[in-house]
């Protein structure tokens, strides 16, 4: 028989022999998965004898992670701001970094209509709709296999009526104009790819993660964009690599914003550059 208790202990030797950060923390989350528990009443009832479906689930995904699969591809889903998010092989896997994004996009109080472009999951979207009962949104991306993730993650949030979903490369079909834009858009040069950790660059899908160039494509077709459909003292709001503060400021400036501010994340590295449509 295997209690609660073995299976978490051989988790974690498992996971830490094959070399991976926080092997109590993930093998935790797993075997609640597999099991179908919370992760906090693992510890409540400790000797409780898992069914021979349960171990082999816990033993498939103790595999995956030890072959550097993320949890959240594992689980398939993502927590973000507070809330469970679907995740798919198609989509970027939300890191915690994008709640800076969030975090400024609520300081500056709520507008009626949002946009936030390359959606992915539609973590961004969603989550300011959630937090912004008056507002409608606009998701879109280049990927119909994302738009249907972010459809599903607004419709468990309760914000579906809410989100227009759109297929779009950045703004080739978008109409109208918005009182915030927001992306988190691939930034990864090239040139920087080859040093990701295996379990970004063997997981998420390199479209999302890198333009194929310098990493500031992106930044540029927002720029112009930016122009044509934000509403006057609108916001243009995007997340960035840590090094791109300088070069995506200049990129906004020359396209006519104004007000450009650069925020750190909670671990005080640039994150999110703020642009301002003049009025």
């Amino acid at each position: 028989m295997t209690t609660l208790r073995a299976a978490l202990a051989a988790g974690v030797a498992r996971l830490a022999a094959a070399g991976i950060d926080g092997a109590a923390r993930d093998a935790r989350a797993l075997l609640a998965a597999a099991t179908g528990i919370a992760p906090g009443r693992l510890s409540i009832e400790p000797d409780r004898v898992l069914q021979p479906g349960e171990i082999e689930r816990y033993q498939t995904f103790l595999d995956r992670r030890s072959r550097r699969e993320p949890v959240a591809r594992i689980l398939e889903r993502r927590l973000f701001w507070g809330r469970d998010f679907q995740v798919a092989p198609q989509t970027l896997d939300p890191r915690p970094e994008t709640e800076t994004l969030i975090a400024a996009a609520l300081d500056l109080g709520p507008v009626d209509r949002l946009a936030d472009l390359g959606t992915g999951t539609g973590i961004i979207a969603v989550t300011l709709l959630a937090e912004w009962p008056e507002a409608t949104a606009l998701a879109t991306d280049i990927d119909p296999a994302c738009l249907r993730v972010a459809a599903a993650n607004a419709d468990r949030h309760g914000v579906g009526g809410r989100l227009d979903c759109l297929t779009s490369d950045w703004f080739s079909e978008v109409s109208g104009r918005y009182g915030l834009i927001l992306s988190n858009p691939p930034y990864i040069g090239a040139q920087e790819m080859a040093g990701l950790a295996a379990d970004v660059a063997d997981y998420d899908p390199h479209l999302a993660l890198t333009d194929g160039a310098d990493g500031l494509t992106a930044y540029r077709q927002l720029a112009r964009g930016a122009g044509l459909h934000l509403l006057p003292g609108g916001r243009l709001m995007v997340e960035i690599g840590p090094t791109q503060g300088r070069d995506v400021a200049d990129i906004f400036r020359a396209a006519g914003l104004r007000d450009i501010a650069l925020l750190p994340d909670f671990d005080g590295r640039d994150r999110v550059v703020v642009a301002r449509m003049p009025e």
